[in-house]
């Protein structure tokens, strides 16, 4: 049941916002999946059901390719910043394991763009698309494969929440509420074994040819 109001046809979560409690990166959640999941599936609209369905979905080709079309403007920039991060790291990886990084970036845009044309430059042409790149292109430069994954989610994080800073009891507020939330119950159960896992697994598929997805 929808406890909330509309204001300016536009759905508005401040009674939902308000019993949450606050999620700080680099702490556990203080809030269960399966609470949250019951609270958002019980006060969310129909609409926006919708959305928050394509981002629980698993990040493949398919979910991808829905979420750069999505009708919501947050949901569109959320899919496409995750796409640009993913195909920077890529490309850095294919660099330095010698594969060729044209066949693995994914997708269209700018980034990507730049990044097929400029695979010979140190920054890949970076500078010359708007916004910071610093700490996306240092990610290649973490050993620690755990440590490399908390710092992609630690830009995330940080892109979440300058995104909706000023989005009060909006749906996008609440998106990314849930999107902090998976991220802090991620790393409360992720172990340094997955994690290898996870890297071998990339790996493997670029020595395959197999284009990898966002």
């Amino acid at each position: 049941m929808v406890n909330d109001k509309i204001v300016n046809d536009k759905m508005t979560y401040e009674y939902l916002l308000a019993g949450l409690p606050e999620l700080k990166a680099g702490s556990d959640s203080p809030i269960s999946m399966e609470k949250l999941d019951e609270l958002l599936d019980e006060q969310l609209s129909a609409s926006d059901k919708k959305y928050l369905a394509l981002l629980r979905a698993p990040m493949d080709e398919a979910t991808l390719a829905e979420g750069l079309k999505a009708r919501n403007r947050f949901v569109r920039e959320w899919f496409a910043f995750n796409q640009d991060m993913n195909n920077v790291l890529v490309a850095q990886i294919c660099r330095k394991h010698g594969f060729d990084a044209k066949t693995q970036i994914v997708g269209e845009g700018e980034v990507a763009e730049q990044l097929r044309s400029h695979v010979n430059q140190k920054d890949f042409g970076l500078n010359e698309v708007t916004g910071d790149w610093t700490e996306i292109l240092a990610l290649a430069g973490i050993e620690d494969l755990m440590q490399r994954e908390k710092a992609q989610d630690a830009i995330r994080f940080e892109w979440l929440q300058s995104r909706t800073e000023f989005d009060f009891f909006s749906p996008e507020m609440v998106f990314a509420y849930y999107l902090e939330a998976v991220m802090l119950h991620r790393w409360s159960i992720l172990t340094i074994e997955e994690g290898e896992k996870i890297f071998r697994e990339l790996v493997a598929d670029m020595k395959k040819g197999v284009k990898l997805d966002a």
